[in-house]
C-alpha cells in the first residue's frame, strides 16, 4: 500500500468514518457489548460440555446439572448473536442515514467543486452502502477481538496454563497476516470503488446524450466504452476477492494449527506420552475444556477478518464521500401571517459573468394584498422576476424586500408562496398524490373540489377520479390539463404570496375564458405576481407592469 493512499486515509477516510458512527454510537456500543458478552457464555458452554462428559460415567442424574448449564449457555448465544445483529443493523442505518443527507445536501446545494452526474450518483448510492458493514459488522467486532480472546485464555489457563500459553503464543502471526492481508485489500478496494465511479459516470453521462449517440450513430463506440469500463470493474473486483480468499486461507490455517497444537499436547498429556516435562497434569475434565474452548479464542478475530473487507470497502468510499464540499446552511425560514409587501430596490439579474444582465436597475413596489400582471414578450424576464422571489435566480444587485425582511437574508420565501409554473412538476402515483404535494394536509373533499374549480372534471371522470394513476411524464394528461394541475396546488396551498407563471398557456380562448374567475378567486387575499402573454389575464391585475 502507497504511502500517500496510507496518508489520505489516517488524514481523511478513518478520522471521517469515527465521527461518522457516532451517529449511531449507542446501537454501535450495544452490538458491541453483545458481542463481548458471547466469551462468558463460550466459557459457560465449555464448561458444561466438559462436565458433562466428565460426570456421564456416573449416570445421566449426575451429569444433568450440567446439561441443563449447557443448554442455557447454548441458548443465550444465539440470542447474544442475534442482539448484537440488531444493535449492528441500527447503528448502520443511523450512519447511513446521515451520511447520505449529507452528501446529498452537498450534492444538491454544496460550494463549487461538488461532484455532478455519475460521481455524484456513485457517491450517493455506491458509497453510502459501502459503510453499512464497516459500521454494523467490523466496528462493534473490533472491540470484541481485542477483549474476548484474552478472556477465553484466561479461563483456559484456570484448566490447564500450558494450553493457554500456546494459544497467546498463535495470535502473534495471526494478527501479523490479519495486518498484511488488510493492507493489500485497502488498496485494491479503492482502485475498485474508483473503477465503479467512473463506469457509473460514464453511464449516467451516456444516458442524458442519448438523443446525440443515437443521431450521430454513435451505438458502437458507446457499447465499447462502457464495456471497457465493466470489464474494469470486473478485474478490480476479482483482485479483491483473490487478496480476501487468501487472506481467509492465511488465517484459517493459523487457526487450525493453534487448536491443533492445543490438542496434540492435552491428548499426549492425557496419555502420559510428553517428551518433555510439564508443570500440571490433566485430567478428562480440564483437557476437554480446553479442548473445547480452544477453537472460541479465535471466533472472535474471525469475525472481525470476515468484516475487515467492509472496513476497507467503507475507507474507500469514505476518502470520496469527505471530500465532498459542506453543504450549505440552511437559510431562515419566512413565515408571514399576512400578505407582505414585495419592493424589488434597483434590482439587477444577471446569470453568468460576461454575459448581458437580464435586469438591470429594475423597481417595482408591490402592495399588501395587490395583484400585479407583469406583460411582456418572451425573453422579457418576466419568469426571472419570479424565480428571484424563489431563489431560482441570482440577485447581482440591488435588494428584494419581502415584508420588513431582506430576500438575500432569507434566501427565499418558497415557504410563504404558492407557485404555479410553466412545466408542473407530476410524480409517478394517484392525481391525489400530486395535487396535494403543495398542501399535504388538504382533504380528499379539498382536492377534489379543487381540482373541478380549475376544470379537471374530465379526469376526474374519465380515470377513475382522485385515484387516477399518473407516471412521472404525465402520460395521459394534455399540456393545458397540466397547467390545471399545477394551478390547482396553488389553490390549494395557504400562502399569503402567489405567484403565476403564464397560467393560461396550451389553453383556447374559451378554456381561458372559463379559468379567468378561478384566478381572480385564488388571488383574492394575496400579494400576487403573474407572469402572462395574455391581456385578458392581465385585466385581472389591480395593476399592470409592462416590460
Amino acid at each position: 500500500m502507497s504511502a500517500s493512499f496510507t496518508a489520505q486515509l489516517d488524514a481523511v477516510a478513518r478520522p471521517w468514518l469515527k465521527a461518522l458512527t457516532r451517529s449511531g454510537d449507542r446501537a454501535s456500543t450495544a452490538a458491541a457489548l453483545w458481542l463481548l458478552a458471547d466469551a462468558p457464555a463460550a466459557v459457560a458452554f465449555a464448561a458444561g460440555l466438559a462436565l458433562a462428559v466428565d460426570a456421564l460415567p456416573r449416570g445421566l442424574a449426575a451429569a444433568a446439572p450440567w446439561l441443563v448449564l449447557l443448554a442455557l449457555a447454548a441458548a443465550s448465544r444465539g440470542l447474544l448473536g442475534r442482539r448484537a445483529a440488531d444493535a449492528g443493523a441500527r447503528a448502520a442505518a443511523a450512519a447511513k442515514d446521515r451520511a447520505r443527507r449529507e452528501a446529498i445536501a452537498s450534492v444538491l446545494g454544496g460550494a463549487g467543486g461538488r461532484p455532478t452526474g455519475g460521481q455524484a450518483l456513485s457517491a450517493v448510492v455506491e458509497g453510502v452502502e459501502a459503510l453499512d458493514g464497516h459500521v454494523a459488522r467490523f466496528a462493534p467486532a473490533r472491540l470484541a477481538a481485542a477483549v474476548a480472546p484474552l478472556l477465553v485464555i484466561a479461563a483456559i489457563a484456570v484448566a490447564t496454563p500450558v494450553a493457554a500459553a500456546i494459544l497467546l503464543a498463535t495470535l502473534v502471526p495471526f494478527g501479523l497476516v490479519m495486518a498484511l492481508a488488510g493492507g493489500a485489500a485497502a488498496e485494491e478496494s479503492r482502485r475498485q470503488f474508483l473503477a465503479l465511479e467512473r463506469l457509473s459516470s460514464l453511464f449516467l453521462d451516456r444516458v442524458r446524450a442519448l438523443p446525440l449517440v443515437l443521431a450521430f450513430q454513435a451505438e458502437a463506440t458507446v457499447t465499447r466504452d462502457l464495456s471497457v469500463a465493466a470489464d474494469d470493474l470486473a478485474k478490480r473486483t476479482i483482485r479483491v476477492l483473490r487478496v480476501a480468499f487468501l487472506s481467509s486461507g492465511a488465517l484459517e490455517f493459523f487457526a487450525a494449527l493453534s487448536v491443533a497444537l492445543v490438542a496434540v499436547y492435552c491428548g499426549f498429556n492425557l496419555l502420559r506420552l510428553l517428551p518433555f516435562p510439564v508443570p500440571e497434569q490433566l485430567d478428562l475434565k480440564r483437557a476437554f475444556f480446553a479442548l473445547a474452548l480452544a477453537p472460541e479464542v479465535y471466533a472472535p478475530l474471525r469475525r472481525l477478518a470476515a468484516a475487515y473487507h467492509d472496513r476497507q470497502a467503507a475507507e474507500a468510499a469514505a476518502l470520496t464521500l469527505a471530500a465532498l464540499p459542506a453543504p450549505a446552511p440552511a437559510p431562515p425560514v419566512a413565515v408571514f401571517d399576512a400578505p407582505p409587501a414585495i419592493c424589488f430596490q434597483t434590482v439587477t439579474v444577471t446569470y453568468e459573468a460576461g454575459e448581458p444582465s437580464v435586469f438591470e436597475s429594475f423597481d417595482l413596489a408591490v402592495a399588501p394584498g395587490e395583484t400585479v400582471a407583469l406583460l411582456g414578450p418572451s425573453g422579457s424576464g418576466k419568469t426571472t422576476l419570479l424565480n428571484l422571489l424563489l431563489g431560482l435566480a441570482p440577485l447581482s444587485g440591488g435588494e428584494v424586500m419581502v415584508g420588513d425582511q431582506r430576500l438575500s437574508h432569507l434566501q427565499s420565501i418558497a415557504a410563504s408562496t404558492a407557485w404555479a409554473g410553466q412545466s408542473p412538476v407530476i410524480l409517478p402515483g394517484t392525481l391525489a398524490d400530486n395535487l396535494a404535494l403543495a398542501h399535504p394536509g388538504a382533504t380528499r373533499e379539498a382536492l377534489e373540489q379543487a381540482a373541478r374549480a380549475v376544470g379537471l372534471d374530465a379526469v376526474l371522470q374519465g380515470r377513475g377520479g382522485l385515484g387516477a394513476e399518473l407516471d412521472e411524464r404525465g402520460a395521459g394528461l394534455s399540456g393545458g390539463e397540466r397547467r390545471r394541475l399545477g394551478l390547482a396546488r396553488a389553490m390549494l396551498k395557504p400562502a399569503p404570496i402567489l405567484l403565476l407563471d403564464e397560467p393560461t398557456a396550451d389553453l383556447d380562448a374559451a378554456s381561458e375564458l372559463a379559468l379567468l374567475p378561478i384566478l381572480r378567486q385564488a388571488a383574492r387575499g394575496r400579494t400576487t405576481l403573474i407572469a402572462t402573454h395574455s391581456e385578458a389575464v392581465a385585466a385581472l391585475a389591480d395593476r399592470v407592469v409592462r416590460l
